[in-house]
């Protein structure tokens, strides 16, 4: 998954405002307890990450974009 295939998902999820906020904030234990963005600057695969915040967000994720 290219890089900004991941943040249009993460977009189109939360909304722009929003998934700003969960990617800086929101820390993920599928991460290793890392957010996405340090998860993403450490070299976490994309789809890893995404992976990650499919797992910790199953209700928001629709079907469509797992």
């Amino acid at each position: 998954m290219r890089l900004t295939d991941f943040w249009q998902r993460l977009d189109e999820v939360f909304g722009p405002g929003y998934a700003a906020s969960v990617a800086a904030d929101q820390v993920l234990l599928q991460l290793g307890g890392r957010t996405v963005v340090q998860a993403l600057d450490e070299g976490v695969p994309t789809v890893t990450v995404w992976r990650a915040v499919c797992a910790a967000y199953p209700d928001r994720v629709p079907p469509k974009l797992r």
